[in-house]
């Protein structure tokens, strides 16, 4: 998308920081298009719609938003740098984690490392805890918008699943959106989730069992080629690559998971 010479003028005005009367989609797409992403992460757009995705989900610098354990801060580099100077933008992660400790310690040590180092490019971020019983630890009624990427099969692995999304609806104002990505069963699967993957109609469901009430859902984020029998589940796919250099090149060509993109309202 290009940017006219009128939106780059008024971020120039405004010491580049976003002003409210640039169109909302011009404003996700220069957050997309930000020159501090990693060159890593932007090659996976053409696989996450990012641009699509959280225009789907409403996004907007007036709202509180909170995206939940963002692994390696993939959609923070863009969610972080849209909200920059708003003070309306947290984080929550697992706090102390509950499974894979050494690994998710690793992860989030260096997600905030690398966040607070480069607080001036992608804006400052607030945290909240994730505490063991899996409890959001935030006011009731706090947030406008809860986004949460390929977490749902994590939750659902471990039986927690109930609770985080229950705590999720407590921390909303009423109206509130929650946006839900998520790694996608056949609906023919003889199971409701395994390997990574889970049946949309069985996630939409348990979701709106917690109180949610499902209003859209997008394709935005679907890829037919991926057939979902994989032997090391939705990680054989990229970016994770399970299976090291085996086959590398036929996964490459799949590339990543079918996904679900689901729009609830509190």
């Amino acid at each position: 998308m290009k940017i006219s010479l009128s939106v780059i003028l008024i971020l120039f005005f405004f010491n580049y920081s976003f002003s409210g009367d640039v169109n909302n989609d011009e404003l996700i797409s220069l957050a997309v298009e930000n020159k501090y992403r990693k060159t890593n992460n932007k090659s996976r757009d053409k696989y996450r719609h990012p641009i699509e995705t959280l225009s789907f989900f409403g996004l907007s610098r007036e709202k509180k938003i909170l995206e939940i354990t963002p692994g390696r801060g993939w959609y923070t580099e863009i969610l972080a740098n849209y909200m920059r100077n708003t003070n309306n933008y947290y984080v929550a992660k697992y706090d102390p984690p509950q499974f894979a400790v050494d690994i998710i310690t690793k992860i989030q040590n260096e997600f905030e490392k690398y966040f607070l180092k480069n607080e001036n490019k992608f804006g400052k971020i607030k945290y909240i805890s994730i505490n063991q019983d899996y409890k959001i630890v935030s006011k009731k009624n706090e947030f406008d918008i809860v986004l949460t990427f390929r977490n749902s099969h994590n939750w659902l692995d471990r039986g927690k699943a109930e609770k985080i999304y229950s705590s999720i609806y407590r921390s909303m104002k009423k109206g509130g959106i929650l946006g839900v990505v998520q790694h996608r069963a056949d609906e023919s699967s003889p199971f409701n989730y395994k390997g990574g993957y889970v049946k949309e109609s069985f996630l939409i469901n348990f979701i709106e069992n917690q109180g949610f009430k499902l209003i859209n859902k997008s394709e935005i984020n679907s890829n037919l080629k991926d057939t979902k029998n994989y032997e090391k589940g939705v990680w054989t796919l990229p970016p994770t690559y399970r299976l090291g250099e085996k086959d590398k090149s036929k996964y490459s060509k799949i590339g990543e998971s079918d996904r679900m993109t689901l729009k609830f309202i509190k």
